[in-house]
């Protein structure tokens, strides 16, 4: 993985969770990343801070700066940017991982959280893969990996909860489109524009705090999973997976990981939203 030596990842939301797995597994093979995130002081009903998690990543093997922020403000996400240029040179990687959820019906769900959602999922990918591109352009080995799911036009996930579909697919159309908008630069070997997106439900804070959480989170996996198939996309050249769509155990399944179990949730681990059932 000699490959993360030097690279810069710039990551939202990643002071814990999903996020915070991923940074960590480019950290453990030597990556320096930038984390944005609000949370500089501690959450009663969420572990670690941006500052923990900067510490993480240092003792994972990487370098890490913290950016106190909000994805959704262009200044944040700028200074975020500017960071990462200012200690390391520039940006190799971007990791849309900020997102909110609220799957109310449509009747139940309030404007607020409409808003949150827009404005979290599709505006800050949007912002943070903007600011980044001029950096992302100077990079041998860019990357844009966004968490966001598979198009899938199933009536069930449609009518599921219209308003977090369309935030979550607003996510993979923006991915989708850069990878066809930038995908002759460089002659095809620019930037590769990817979405990642769990099996199963990963055992985070977000699963914990629902009710019933102690027995979702023993039939989830553990982020590690998203970690470990971020970092073997990572590891490809950007025009092998520029456009696509990857779900993680089978990313890790084209590396010959079939046996899942290391990552928990039992026999029979909980399918996430917009996944089918085989």
């Amino acid at each position: 993985m000699s490959t993360f030596t030097d690279r810069t990842l710039v990551v939202s939301g990643g002071s814990r969770g999903i996020g915070l797995a991923i940074a960590l597994g480019a950290a453990s093979h030597g990556a320096n990343v930038v984390l944005l995130a609000k949370t500089a002081e501690p959450h009663p009903k969420l572990p670690g801070t941006v500052h923990t998690a900067v510490a993480d990543v240092e003792a994972a093997g990487g370098k890490g700066v913290a950016v106190v922020g909000d994805v959704r403000k262009e200044e944040d996400v700028q200074r975020a940017v500017d960071t990462a240029v200012e200690h390391f040179g520039g940006i190799d990687i971007v990791i849309n991982n900020a997102s909110a959820i609220a799957t109310e019906p449509t009747e139940d769900l309030s404007a607020k959280k409409f808003d949150l959602m827009m404005d979290i999922n599709v505006r800050g990918t949007f912002l943070l893969t903007k600011a980044a591109l001029p950096h992302l352009r100077k990079s041998a080995n860019a990357h844009v990996v966004t968490l966001a799911p598979p198009l899938n036009l199933n009536p069930h996930w449609l009518g599921a909860h219209p308003s977090y579909t369309l935030s979550k697919y607003g996510m993979t159309l923006l991915s989708l489109g850069w990878a066809e908008e930038f995908r002759q630069e460089r002659g095809g070997a620019g930037i590769g524009f990817s979405c990642l997106w769990p099996e199963t439900y990963i055992a985070t804070a977000a699963v914990t705090n629902l009710a019933d959480g102690d027995k979702m989170a023993a039939r989830s996996r553990s982020p590690q999973i998203m970690a470990d198939a971020a970092v073997e996309i990572l590891s490809r050249p950007p025009a092998d997976v520029n456009g696509k769509c990857f779900v993680d155990s089978a990313v890790l399944g084209e590396t010959g990981v079939t046996d899942l179990s290391r990552y928990g949730g039992g026999n029979d681990p909980i399918l996430d939203i917009f996944v089918d059932k085989l």
